[in-house]
């Protein structure tokens, strides 16, 4: 069995739970105990002013909440979503918006060979046994039909990510070829008024040009590539088009966060913004509505049928994390919406509800640049830069699935190695050849990244190595062991390259191995590497129909949960792009069937 076929290769506590895993669950415990006993006092206490009644009341207006309202909405029921926000969208809006779903309409039209069977078996081996075998099936089973009601029912139509390859392909089942979609090009000129209240994406799409997620592996190879500088010239000719057209050109995350809400639009449903939740309202030990908070006052809605809580994780809620998760982490890390403060799931904890996966995230190395970190995907795998951590050492395979890496620092790090932060070394030869974050090849990094600490820079690897704390004879011995190996183009050592997955975000130019290149032009540069995140990934436990369950496996009558307020369905692993945003529009839309008896 090769290295990137070994279950080890994901890093899965073995044995049994982790530290970190222990301690959330105490912690969750002690909540939901308080929870319970504060009950009575919950439903005995006077009622706000009602602001409206509706079938259905979604908190949160990302991808989750607005895939579940726009379902419950075409199945004839009543529904109001209400959003913390002064946008809309969330972090789906800031995303790529890459969409893992098998075997859904447009990969088969593509030509993708999935089948439940394989796709089942790939889940299966993926996820493993922390998520039951009914979920998993459930997400398998209604996603397909989910993205064909959306299509039906919003201006949103997808296109196949070709070659973006399942994370672990050679597991049983996985696809080297990829099962992920994203958006494909939206006018926002469909929201009228509504699209200046769109959430802004993490990156901006450079003027004049029209961008997807799957043109950025290419967009970093430009000046050496000639199928680079041909993607870079169609990004032109399609923001040229868009202009001639008076288009307002949307991709990735505000094409999917504007499509559906002009789907919501279209439906009547409407989107209240700046109206965070407070509480969940409670009826002899049914959720019944929301207490929520607008134009500066408390006030209920009332839920008939339910409420659907998609109100996203609790990243940026630093007592959260110090509660459930190792150290150190923090909320200046992540990449999610600044709002994603738990709100949902603290209100669903003291409803009584049980809670999983809270010591885990959608981790990934980030640089932590002034103003946000920078969650890298190409950048540590492009050939010509490795990772060391504090002995100067090698770790992992830097092109591994970005969860593994950020696993890979919190269970070795320790006090006599440590792994936080970690350190990405490249010589000039790497800067000269590809994009870096937005910086074109050649020009030089930021000098507020230098003022922060997030880059150093040197003329010799002694230097750099004393610049960065670690020894300087084993960073220039794992260098050359490093570059003996590129120019061999194998590594056994870590196995990069090993996995077609690896590469994905890599220069087909380099022989033999497109992830390996020797370090050997200086100066050279390393740039600090942290345990970032796309948002965290513990939340509400749900069973198959995304009804939250109490810890004694009971139901909550009348509470739902989809997205990052929910723990999620990949477990403690990533299938492949779009692990997040796939199962959060497919429980959202599970939800709401289940509300209307459609299921």
């Amino acid at each position: 069995m090769s290295k990137s076929a070994d279950p080890d290769r994901r890093t899965t506590a073995p044995g049994g739970p982790s530290r970190r895993r222990v301690l959330g669950t105490a912690a969750g415990a002690g909540v939901a105990v308080a929870a319970a006993g504060g009950l009575a006092g919950t439903a005995a206490a006077a009622a706000p002013p009602l602001l409206g009644t509706y079938d259905v009341v979604v908190i949160g207006s990302g991808a989750a909440g607005m895939t579940a309202a726009l379902t419950a909405a075409k199945q004839g029921l009543s529904c109001v979503v209400v959003e913390k926000a002064p946008t809309f969208g969330g972090s789906a809006a800031r995303s790529g918006a890459g969409i893992w779903l098998p075997n859904n309409s447009v990969i088969k039209a593509a030509g993708v060979p999935d089948t439940p069977a394989k796709a089942a078996r790939y889940l299966a081996a993926v996820v493993g046994d922390e998520v039951p075998a009914d979920r998993q099936k459930a997400f398998l089973d209604h996603g397909p039909a989910m993205l064909s009601f959306v299509m039906a029912n919003s201006p949103l139509r997808f296109r196949w990510m070709e070659g973006y390859s399942d994370y672990y392909p050679e597991l049983p089942g996985g696809l080297p070829n990829g099962r992920s979609i994203e958006p494909d090009q939206l006018d926002g000129n469909v929201l009228g008024e509504e699209l200046a209240r769109l959430n802004p994406p993490y990156l901006a799409v450079p003027d004049g040009m029209v961008v997807f997620s799957a043109d950025y592996k290419w967009l970093a190879l430009t000046a050496v590539s000639a199928k680079g500088l041909a993607v870079a010239t169609e990004c032109l000719a399609r923001g040229a088009r868009a202009a001639l057209l008076g288009q307002q050109p949307l991709t990735m995350g505000q094409a999917l966060a504007a499509g559906l809400r002009a789907g919501l639009l279209g439906a009547d449903v409407p989107v209240w913004l700046d109206t965070p939740l407070t509480e969940l309202h409670l009826e002899n030990g049914s959720v019944t509505g929301a207490v929520v908070t607008r134009n500066g006052a408390p006030g209920l809605v009332r839920a008939r049928r339910g409420v659907i809580v998609g109100s996203g994780g609790f990243e940026h809620n630093a007592a959260m994390r110090e509660q459930y998760q190792e150290q150190p982490v923090g909320t200046r890390w992540t990449v999610g919406a600044k709002e994603n403060t738990g709100d949902g799931i603290r209100a669903g904890q003291r409803a009584g509800a049980d809670v999983g996966l809270m010591d885990d995230a959608w981790w990934g190395p980030a640089i932590p640049t002034p103003g946000q970190p920078w969650f890298c995907l190409a950048e540590r795998t492009l050939p010509g830069g490795l990772l060391v951590n504090a002995a100067g050492a090698r770790f992992v395979n830097e092109a591994a699935p970005y969860g593994d890496v950020v696993h890979t620092m919190y269970e070795r790090d320790t006090p006599s190695a440590g792994h936080i932060p970690a350190w990405l070394v490249v010589d000039q030869n790497y800067r000269n050849r590809y994009l870096f974050k937005d910086i074109a090849p050649t020009f030089p990094f930021p000098d507020e990244w230098y003022d922060a600490g997030a880059v150093h820079k040197a003329w010799t690897l002694d230097a750099l190595a004393g610049a960065i704390g670690v020894p300087a004879g084993a960073l220039r011995a794992t260098v050359d062991r490093f570059n003996s190996l590129a120019r061999q183009g194998d590594d056994p050592d870590f196995g990069r390259g090993d996995s077609a997955y690896d590469h994905y975000y890599t220069d087909p130019s380099v022989r033999p191995n497109s992830c390996l290149a020797p370090l050997w032009l200086p100066p050279y540069y390393a740039l600090r590497i942290v345990p970032g995140d796309l948002g965290t990934k513990g939340g509400l436990l749900t069973d198959a129909r995304a009804r939250v369950l109490r810890p004694d496996g009971s139901v909550i009558p009348g509470l739902y949960a989809a997205g990052n307020a929910s723990a999620a369905v990949m477990g403690r692993s990533y299938a492949g792009a779009g692990s997040t945003i796939g199962p959060a529009m497919t429980f959202g839309y599970v939800a709401a069937r289940d509300i209307a008896g459609k299921l």
